[in-house]
């Protein structure tokens, strides 16, 4: 009886731990996403009004990609705490400071009230943005994965996945009835709502996450480490020490997954706008899009734990170096429904086939001891490198065409795909193998350790 109620906790704790990550990732997305909407439509219009349009929507992508810069600063800081205190206490911090630094977004001063100062705040809260979020990432997806099962990690961390295009959904929902406000009043104050609205999100996750108790992983490795006298150095300094290969081949794989997400949320909404789509009809074609991509994440996830990891996002990949051409064609046309359909094959089916497995591919290449550091760091260049330069690089190689011709754009974007997919085809298959507790330097035995250095790849 005993053992039946054991069990039976354990699944309640799984199911609360995977809700608290998703629930809480959707509030952390809500946020961050939020920022990627405004800096297509707003920002470019209060905060750079000095520079011509083009300058200054090149300088909001830009502060867009600042908060990507940041990631990796969170992801060192809190990966180094979420090894140490445990993944709980670390993402009630990042939750607060999200939602911190977004009602201050919401209550900025613009360009013409305050001058250079304007940005300047926009600059440094977006910072702190992407501080929360480089710690947030990598807590929620081990708060599932360490709680579940071997063979059904790729459905537990794709459910977190999902909270991405949820809180991406949520956001655009809150959006685009401001969106529809006279101009003048939109960008005067409706565009501020939804930011302030994050102070009452950020409560609800907080009272969510309480209630979730720490992976059985990591206090596996914790009493494994404290048998051995505790660790012998920091978290991080054993990633770059014995895990370099991972972060190498973690970092090229997440290039086109990240970069895909980013490229339907601000670059491709953004260039929709510009080739005479309505900014509502853009908005609501993308939360279409996100709204799907809530369900093939799972999909894919859960599928990768049947087929393993690599076959879904090398399919990815291809997919994304075939289909970047026929999505700029169906922009074009001035079909609403074409547009849509663009998206769609942007988001649920490019990016879910390779982001609803990635997470739990990179999750998979680091112990226990120190896996919040390693996939937290690999994530975040990644994201930096993918997710926060693409919108950026994108609109300049569209620049630089001098003209609404996109096949730079697309080149660039396949050439991407291509990177991940080497990447995708050079790692090793864990999707079915339990997971070391700790690394291998704490054996002080360097034959091992490079045995094991090569089966963690």
């Amino acid at each position: 009886m005993t053992n039946s109620i054991s069990a039976n906790d354990r699944e309640k704790q799984k199911r609360r731990a995977i809700l608290a990550s998703y629930v809480g990732t959707t509030l952390e997305y809500y946020d961050f996403l939020l920022y990627g909407v405004a800096a297509a439509l707003v920002f470019p219009k209060i905060f750079f009004v000095t520079l011509d349009p083009l300058a200054a929507t090149l300088s909001s992508f830009a502060t867009f990609a600042v908060g990507y810069f940041a990631r990796p600063l969170g992801a060192v800081v809190f990966g180094h705490y979420g090894d140490r205190i445990g993944r709980k206490n670390v993402l009630i911090v990042t939750l607060i400071l999200m939602g911190m630094a977004s009602v201050l977004i919401g209550l900025l001063p613009t360009y013409e009230q305050v001058g250079i100062a304007a940005p300047v705040l926009l600059v440094l809260l977006r910072l702190l943005q992407g501080v929360a979020i480089g710690g947030e990432w990598g807590g929620a997806t081990l708060m599932s994965m360490e709680h579940a099962k071997p063979k059904g990690r790729g459905f537990a961390v794709s459910l977190v996945s999902a909270g991405g295009p949820t809180g991406a959904v949520l956001g655009t929902l809150v959006m685009t009835p401001f969106t529809l406000l006279p101009s003048e009043q939109f960008l005067s104050w409706g565009w501020r709502v939804p930011f302030l609205i994050s102070a009452l999100l950020m409560i609800l996750g907080l009272v969510i996450r309480r209630t979730v108790q720490e992976t059985p992983e990591y206090e596996a490795a914790r009493k494994a480490m404290a048998a051995k006298g505790g660790p012998k150095s920091i978290p991080l300094v054993t990633v770059f020490r014995y895990n370099k290969a991972q972060v190498f081949s973690g970092v090229m794989g997440g290039l086109a997954p990240l970069s895909f997400a980013t490229f339907a949320a601000a670059f491709l909404l953004n260039y929709s706008v510009e080739v005479g789509h309505s900014r509502t009809s853009a908005l609501i074609a993308l939360t279409i899009a996100n709204f799907l991509n809530i369900f093939t994440l799972p999909l894919f996830g859960a599928v990768s734990d049947r087929v393993g990891r690599r076959p879904m996002m090398i399919t990815g990949a291809l997919a994304g170096v075939v289909l970047i051409w026929p999505i700029f064609l169906l922009v074009h046309t001035t079909s609403f429904m074409a547009l849509v359909l663009a998206m769609v094959l942007a988001m649920p089916v490019i990016q879910a086939l390779m982001g609803g497995v990635f997470n739990t591919w990179i999750s998979e290449k680091f112990a226990a001891d120190v896996r919040y550091s390693g996939i937290a760091l690999t994530f975040q260049i990644a994201s930096t490198l993918g997710a926060g330069l693409s919108p950026l690089i994108a609109t300049s190689l569209l620049a630089a065409s001098g003209s609404n011709s996109p096949e730079w754009v697309a080149v660039y974007f396949g050439a991407i795909c291509l990177i991940s997919c080497i990447a995708y085809a050079l790692g090793n298959e864990r999707f079915d193998k339990e997971l070391p507790a700790y690394t291998v330097h704490e054996q002080n035995t360097e034959k091992r350790d490079s045995g094991i250095h090569k089966q963690m790849v």
